[in-house]
């Protein structure tokens, strides 16, 4: 490497990251890497501080699903690493782009059990693509571009990097990493006629697709040779936003709480191609919809991973290749009309059912979540951002809202809660001019209802909407289910969450009645610091067509 001017380990690891591209971090300060926040002082990129570490994690997963680029935390060692766990196991799972760089003991003291000391190789391992430590300060340049690669390589996902306190103040000259493009693999040419062959002669196929690492081009060129051949589109769980959702090719999410009609569509199909989507657990209701491991429909894998082809079920035909890539190639393909009306029958049904799933009965609610919905497909705007945690208040903006082709949706496939409200801060950052909606449950939310100070001292403008029922929706159903009438442990005591969110500078509103919620969302559009609407909702109304008395008397 050519030789440059004195600095220390943090400033060159501040420099490699402005080279990258790095235009903005998460965190949670800690005298553990004290140096890189003194690095960070004089440079381009912003350090969003969040109130705790699980927060900012969550915060840079979302960053790196929205943008593509990886997002950057900082946590301080032992605690701030644990904390922050939860996002990268979110990452993993959701396929999305992220480096947590965690402070650490000196490299001398390792080993030690030093003052909160974690070995991170051995804690993250499982969790993170690529976990490591950096212990010469001369490797910085080497070891961030090759977690920069790893991070948006095949299955996007988080790295970990452990930064010695020491090793960040060392001096050294070495030249900072430069900027990278990462290669997407490409498409084995010589099975061309044995797909084109597999698709002219299906009547009943579904393309399922999901994952993280698309871009545009390739999102746009699978609803064109979709749109075109009449080939049922399905999303996976929580990657609705990969196709417009208008569209007479879509048929709903393949996800959990999957609609009746989709569950029979994977299940009589007589073709399904895979492009980029895990066949797990949720897209296939718990391995139960296609035979393992081999399944009875001709099944087409794509994947930009080569481990994740034949993981759980055996293709028929298989393409390690990256989505935008396969996507193109896809449009290459002889597609003849032979099978033309039946695919279009197929198709025309799936998508029709699509729309009925879309409208949910009217709640037993002092605000109906129904009516809430119809409004919302109208009024939010054409490249609104929602987002949200988990709960059963999230099948409202999963199963009841239409994505347009360019509106986003930040979910987590892991299924963490408190992951909405610093995915929307995330969001609004990236994005200051979009509408950002955050869908969350009153304890989902209570799990990060801190980052509102988050929200207020970055100028993050939100919409949250808070789906109150004095409960943890999700595992009350579930009780209600296996132990009918028998509540325990799920009731909640909560806060008037209108007056928190006033307490931290920005508008609350309380809705007690659905005849009011247009109008209050009005006024938090108009809101300059964002705005927080609780929405009085029935325990009752568990789910959008269920109630509590159903599931007691087994209906």
């Amino acid at each position: 490497m050519v030789e440059i001017e004195e600095q220390t380990g943090a400033q060159l690891l501040v420099q490699c990251l402005q080279n990258l591209g790095v235009k903005n971090s998460f965190g949670v300060p800690g005298e553990s890497y004290l140096a890189v926040l003194d690095a960070l002082h004089d440079a381009d990129i912003k350090f969003t501080l969040c109130r705790q570490e699980g927060s900012a994690s969550f915060a840079a997963c979302a960053w790196g699903k929205l943008t593509g680029m990886p997002g950057i935390c900082f946590v301080t060692r032992g605690p701030g690493a644990t904390n922050g766990s939860i996002g990268v196991h979110s990452a993993r799972q959701d396929s999305s782009p992220m480096i947590l760089f965690v402070g650490q003991v000196n490299v001398d003291h390792k080993d030690r059990e030093a003052f909160q000391e974690v070995d991170y190789r051995a804690f993250f391992g499982p969790l993170a693509k690529w976990a490591t430590e950096i212990d010469n300060v001369k490797r910085i340049p080497e070891i961030v571009s090759r977690a920069w690669r790893c991070a948006l390589s095949g299955r996007p996902g988080p790295v970990v990097i452990g930064l010695p306190e020491d090793m960040l103040t060392n001096r050294t000259s070495v030249e900072p990493c430069q900027p990278i493009e990462v290669a997407e693999a490409g498409v084995d040419l010589s099975q061309t006629d044995a797909l084109t062959r597999i698709l002219n002669e299906s009547e009943r196929p579904l393309i399922l697709i999901g994952g993280g690492g698309w871009r545009e081009t390739g999102k746009s060129a699978i609803q064109r040779f979709a749109e075109l051949h009449n080939f049922p589109v399905s999303a996976i769980f929580r990657y609705h936003d990969l196709i417009d959702n208008h569209s007479h090719i879509y048929v709903g999410d393949a996800g959990v709480g999957m609609a009746d009609h989709l569950a029979k569509m994977v299940k009589n199909s007589d073709v399904i191609l895979v492009i980029n989507a895990r066949l797990g657990e949720a897209a296939t209701k718990s391995w139960s919809l296609l035979k393992v491991p081999y399944p009875r429909q001709k099944l087409i894998h794509v994947h930009a991973c080569d481990s994740e082809i034949g993981k759980i079920y055996q293709p028929g035909l298989s393409f390690h290749s990256n989505p935008n890539q396969f996507a193109q190639f896809l449009e290459s393909l002889e597609i003849d009309g032979k099978n033309l009306t039946q695919r279009t029958s197929w198709m025309t049904k799936g998508h029709s059912d699509y729309l009925s799933s879309l409208l949910a009965p009217p709640q037993q609610s002092p605000v109906d979540m129904s009516a809430v919905m119809n409004f919302l497909r109208e009024r939010l705007e054409q490249d609104a951002i929602i987002t949200n945690g988990a709960g059963n208040f999230a099948f409202w903006p999963n199963k009841h809202f239409c994505f347009g082709p360019k509106q986003r949706l930040l979910a987590p496939q892991s299924g963490a809660m408190g992951y909405g409200l610093p995915a929307a801060i995330a969001a609004a950052l990236a994005y200051p001019k979009r509408q950002v909606v955050c869908f969350a449950g009153d304890g989902d939310l209570q799990m990060g209802l801190s980052e509102l100070g988050t929200a207020v001292q970055h100028g993050a403008r939100l919409i949250i909407l808070v789906l109150n029922n004095g409960a943890y929706g999700t595992i009350r159903m579930h009780q209600e289910k296996k132990y009918p009438s028998r509540v325990s442990g799920t009731n909640l005591y909560n806060p008037d969450f209108a007056a928190v969110a006033e307490a931290f500078g920005t508008k609350g509103f309380c809705v007690r009645q659905t005849e009011d919620f247009a109008e209050t969302f009005e006024k938090a559009y108009r809101s300059k610091n964002g705005a927080l609407l609780e929405l009085m909702v029935s325990v009752e109304a568990i789910t959008p067509r269920k109630t509590i008395s159903d599931l007691r008397s087994g209906h």
